[in-house]
């Protein structure tokens, strides 16, 4: 694994394991439902990947979709790939609504909503709500 892989918290985060690529629970939620989809590869540029990654892409974010709609009831989703501060390829996956969703006692507004999510909001979570949010989408995801 990665250096940004391991810098959003594999593997207490890690939701799910593909080939190519994890899906992680993003410790600082700006929505709820936040996820990390971050290639295993040390590439540092998108077109640098395998084929066989972008191939894999379709599946992953399809269960992605899947997952959060019934876990979420999202109206949009993001997928922002910036790579400033984390250089490996990788993907912050945001579901984005109007108002606010609950999870645990947490309330957590789309802050940004219907623009931009707003990243610098988010509510960083502990590790008993990365356990318990982890375990949540795990249950959730198809085999």
């Amino acid at each position: 694994m990665n250096a940004t892989i391991a810098k959003f918290g594999h593997p207490a985060t890690l939701i799910r394991d593909y080939a190519h690529w994890v899906v992680l629970l993003r410790p600082a939620q700006p929505t709820l439902g936040s996820l990390v989809l971050a290639a295993k590869s040390d590439a540092i540029a998108f077109g640098a990947l395998p084929p066989e990654a972008h191939a894999e892409l379709a599946t992953i974010t399809a269960d992605i979709e899947r997952v959060l709609a019934v876990a979420v009831g999202y109206e949009r989703i993001n997928y922002l790939m910036l790579m400033m501060v984390d250089p490996h390829v990788h993907f912050h996956v945001i579901p984005r609504y109007d108002g606010t969703r609950e999870r645990d006692g947490v309330d957590l507004p789309d802050r940004g909503w219907p623009k931009p999510p707003d990243l610098g909001s988010a509510t960083a979570l502990d590790d008993a709500q990365i356990a318990s949010w982890t375990a949540w989408l795990k249950g959730i995801w198809p085999d």
